[in-house]
């Protein structure tokens, strides 16, 4: 792909703003051509704001045109599938924020769309591309440090009852779920990047404080196909927000503490008795690359560039989903969930919170 890559936002809310603030670091690369909303006005409010040239009020009218590469899309995710299909049926690439749909079942069908198409979905799971993280999946591959063994995975956060004014928030039907789904989801996606496949969850959630159906907090006991075990907490009722993930493997623990994106600042390692030599592997000619839309969008080019699959596929997406639907099966029934029990049509698979959460009824 020698040309520059052209890009559209569909969707110019809140998290659209990360999205061309990464295609402008990347301006030698990649050049925002189109804001779509279904609000025309907000849709050139937003170009404006980042010298867009063209605007439209529907995604056909845009895919129309044939003026685009790939597609931003930032809309709420009870719109993902359809848009995103449309994009699919188009041959157009599709760069999709988190949550990518709203159950397994509509993931499948999504991954369905995608065989048919020429074009290729990446789902918005930018922490995985931190220069920490990276470093860390190399090291394990590598062996440095020797297996994994516990980790920690927590995504604890303050969000009062006005953020739960929006009708569409702190819902199953149309926002997916509450902390596991639209919060701690970008935690446990690098949790599950770096541990790989999961085996067993053992969950619950509750209702704390907050006026939603859905939960507000979430916890969970993770197996591992690897042996490794882990807990992950998902909480919207902390004042003291942080976000944190510690990995103790045999020859060191490694830490990484920070709040909505983190940089190599963020990480600490300790290496375990006898193995000073993982301080040097971990920091030795290591880059400084933030997590973040830039760093995945960097990858996303870099991959149509060479012609290999999109970071991150459908397919890796898919772990990361499971799990979500998994805790709310798990915490809901009051039963342990293996990998794989949620079968298309199922409760669980057909929508996140089943026939719903205890407290609903």
């Amino acid at each position: 792909m020698s040309e520059k890559c052209k890009v559209a936002i569909v969707g110019t809310g809140g998290i659209a703003g990360a999205h061309a603030g990464a295609v402008a670091a990347l301006a030698d690369r990649a050049e925002l051509v189109a804001a779509v909303d279904v609000d025309l006005d907000r849709a050139k409010e937003f170009a404006a704001q980042w010298n867009i040239p063209a605007t439209y009020s529907t995604l056909t009218e845009l895919l129309a045109t044939g003026q685009v590469d790939l597609v931003h899309l930032c809309t709420p995710p009870s719109t993902h599938v359809p848009l995103a299909t449309e994009c699919l049926a188009a041959d157009v690439d599709v760069y999709l924020e988190k949550p990518p749909t709203l159950s397994l079942d509509e993931f499948d069908a999504l991954i369905a769309a995608e065989e048919k198409s020429a074009a290729q979905i990446a789902c918005v799971f930018q922490h995985r591309f931190g220069s920490g993280a990276v470093r860390l999946r190399e090291l394990l591959a590598d062996g440095v440090l020797g297996r994994p063994l516990v980790a920690l995975c927590n995504t604890v956060w303050y969000r009062d009852d006005e953020y739960f004014a929006a009708p569409w928030r702190g819902t199953f039907d149309v926002e997916g779920g509450g902390p596991t789904m639209g919060h701690g989801i970008h935690q446990y996606d690098l949790l599950l990047s770096i541990l790989g496949p999961w085996q067993k969850v053992t969950a619950l959630a509750a209702r704390q404080a907050r006026p939603t159906q859905t939960e507000d907090v979430s916890m969970a006991l993770v197996t591992f196909e690897n042996g490794a075990v882990a807990s992950i907490v998902n909480s919207l009722v902390s004042a003291r927000q942080t976000s944190q993930l510690r990995f103790d493997c045999e020859n060191a623990t490694l830490e990484l503490e920070h709040l909505y994106g983190y940089q190599n600042a963020d990480w600490t390692i300790t290496p375990a008795p006898g193995h000073d030599e993982v301080t040097a592997a971990w920091s030795t000619d290591l880059p400084d690359v933030a997590s973040g839309h830039t760093a995945q969008l960097t990858a996303i080019l870099d991959a149509k560039s060479a012609g290999n699959p999109l970071p991150v596929s459908l397919t890796e997406a898919r772990n990361t989903l499971e799990l979500a639907a998994a805790i709310y099966a798990s915490a809901f029934t009051d039963t342990p969930i293996h990998r794989g029990a949620l079968t298309p049509g199922t409760p669980y698979a057909h929508r996140m919170g089943g026939p719903g959460a205890p407290w609903s009824a």
